[in-house]
């Protein structure tokens, strides 16, 4: 008797596999189970009544229906348990694929010491995953060091770890963030300056250039005359002044909240915002007047 083959599918809309059977026309489930690992037995479809209907199985033989397997495509059976395994397997897979798809960002390292070398970076975050990619920004003239650096990681849920603890290196605390500029990467223009709210009147410009110096290097430290509760810190990479938005830091024993250095007005009405009556708009107008007709070095 030759070789007969029939078409066993995992799913009815599924291409289906030729499985052997044995001389005497039957198939053996353990033939089934080779190709569809953890099968328990076949079913098909009737053709006349379109009930699904199982192929009768004694002692791991598969007896054809009638006699005859014919044309028809037979279904893998699976226990109920091992399916709803096999489930949870295909649905874990797929959330590590695409967490595999997820890409991998520059990440910037804020407070470096000035001592820390791009060697000493790459030891120390290596010690969480492969790193791909390590640098410490440095002063084009000198080649000191700027105080911050970037770190690129193989592994996504790596990157996700580092971003959500300090980091001590060399002796200070770092933080390691994603730059503004990547959560929104449509940003028209990223501005070196940060907007420095709610300053006390004994901060004085020498302090903040002094305190903010430890992100990167700092170009330019504006305070207002007469005193207005607020400041400008420009910083050499835009990067760095990024970074710092939406920070809440302690200068001084004071907390001062960090945001872009907006539109002139939008700051200045920001400050006055709960005061009563038309006092913001005017606020804006005469503040608006003196601070954003200063030189451009100032603003």
């Amino acid at each position: 008797m030759s070789e007969l083959y029939i078409r066993v599918a995992e799913d009815e809309n599924e291409e289906p596999m030729e499985i052997p059977s044995e001389d005497d026309g039957t198939v053996l489930l353990s033939s089934v189970a080779a190709q569809f690992p953890g099968a328990c037995g076949l079913r098909y479809r009737n053709p006349e009544s379109q009930c699904m209907r199982g192929v009768r199985l004694v002692e791991g033989v598969l007896h054809a229906p009638e006699n005859e397997w014919g044309n028809l495509v037979y279904v893998v059976n699976y226990p109920k348990d091992n399916k709803r395994k096999m489930e949870e397997i295909d649905a874990a897979s797929a959330v590590k694929v695409k967490r595999g798809f997820q890409k991998t960002s520059d990440l910037i390292v804020l407070g470096l010491p000035w001592k820390t070398s791009e060697q000493d970076l790459k030891d120390y975050f290596s010690t969480f995953g492969e790193v791909i990619m390590v640098q410490v920004k440095r002063d084009a003239k000198t080649g000191n060091s700027k105080g911050f650096g970037f770190v690129r990681f193989a592994d996504y849920e790596t990157q996700t770890k580092v971003i959500t603890q300090r980091h001590m290196i060399d002796g200070r605390w770092c933080d390691c963030k994603l730059p503004n500029s990547k959560v929104c990467p449509d940003e028209p223009m990223r501005s070196r300056k940060i907007f420095v709210g709610r300053c006390t009147e004994d901060m004085t410009p020498d302090e903040l250039r002094q305190y903010f110096m430890q992100y990167g290097e700092v170009t330019d430290v504006f305070i207002p005359k007469p005193f207005r509760a607020f400041a400008f810190v420009t910083f050499a990479d835009d990067q760095v002044a990024q970074a710092l938005c939406g920070e809440d830091l302690i200068i001084k024993g004071v907390s001062v909240h960090i945001s872009n250095a907006e539109p002139k007005h939008n700051n200045i009405h920001q400050l006055f915002r709960n005061f009563p009556g038309g006092i913001a708009s005017l606020a804006t107008q005469m503040f608006g007047r003196s601070q954003y007709q200063s030189p451009s070095s100032h603003v």
